[in-house]
């Protein structure tokens, strides 16, 4: 049993190291590759250092290291030890290759440098979460602030960028800020296939008085996993309260599966209350695991 646990555990660390590696090699492509060489930025930490990198001349390498920082100084008591010692770790490794490596540059068209720069960089940083660490260290920033304010992380984040891209329009050019902006959604979108997949997993609650039927049809004609809740009914369709009690259904599908389980579920009852929302993980049960997780 020891020797299984401490396998399991040498297994993820290898793991982590890869994904890591990965992320960082990525990241540094996209940077040497693309936007360094054509004076495009991102959002975030990385963004704050490109724009420094711009006015200041100082190596990219010595900027990514100095902003990042105090981010993950700050993480060591918002997350974890092990999570700050492997971001420092990647984030050393990129300054270096960004700092040795020698790339070509890939093209000079404006839209291609925003869009694979930005996918380049948002592979990097994807693949780093993936592994456990950051190599860019505002969502440690966002996770304190919203811990000690009414933002959420993704308002910070939202905030955070709104006011980079502001003040590189106003120092640069509009024309580099929209290209920039352009870059960060490329890179955002390609974080979020990274770590979420193409298969989204969404979490489908059902209420109906025919649940039992439900529950056959999902577990043995759909082959997923279906948990029972006993409920007590509220208010009907018309105002008066209902005092009997009833089921509801608690379902996880993949995007691509939702829509076949909610035409399987109307063919029993149409008028069944279906409530659906995105999930961000999951472990064991009857759902497919996600690769490279």
């Amino acid at each position: 049993m020891i020797n299984t646990v401490k396998r399991r555990v040498y297994v993820r660390y290898i793991k982590d190291v890869i994904l890591i590696t990965l992320g960082v090699i990525m990241a540094s492509i996209g940077l040497k590759g693309f936007l360094l060489p054509n004076g495009f930025l991102d959002g975030g930490a990385m963004g704050v250092s490109l724009l420094l990198n711009i006015f200041t001349k100082i190596d990219l390498g010595i900027l990514i290291i100095a902003v990042n920082l105090p981010f993950i100084i700050m993480s060591v008591r918002q997350i974890s030890k092990e999570f700050a010692l492997k971001s420092i770790l990647a984030i050393i490794v990129l300054s270096l290759l960004v700092h040795f490596l020698q790339l070509p540059v890939f093209t000079k068209d404006t839209l291609l440098i925003a869009v694979f720069g930005g996918f380049f960089l948002g592979a990097g940083i994807g693949f780093a979460i993936r592994g456990g660490a950051v190599i860019d260290g505002t969502e440690v920033m966002a996770i304190t602030v919203s811990r000690r304010s009414s933002l959420t992380v993704g308002d910070f984040i939202a905030v955070f960028n709104t006011i980079l891209f502001l003040i590189a329009a106003v120092l640069l050019n509009i024309e580099t800020a929209m290209y920039s902006i352009l870059t960060y959604l490329s890179a955002s979108k390609t974080v979020d296939f990274i770590i979420n997949g193409i298969e989204e997993y969404i979490g489908v609650y059902v209420v109906s008085p025919k649940a039992e039927e439900i529950k056959t049809q999902i577990t043995e004609y759909l082959g997923k996993g279906v948990t029972v809740f006993k409920t007590d009914k509220g208010y009907g369709t018309r105002g008066d309260f209902e005092h009997e009690g009833g089921r509801a259904l608690f379902c996880v599908v993949t995007r691509l599966e939702v829509t076949k389980l909610i035409l399987e579920i109307e063919k029993i009852d149409a008028k069944a209350f279906i409530v659906q929302h995105s999930i961000n993980d999951i472990k064991g049960g009857m759902v497919k695991k996600r690769p490279l997780h």
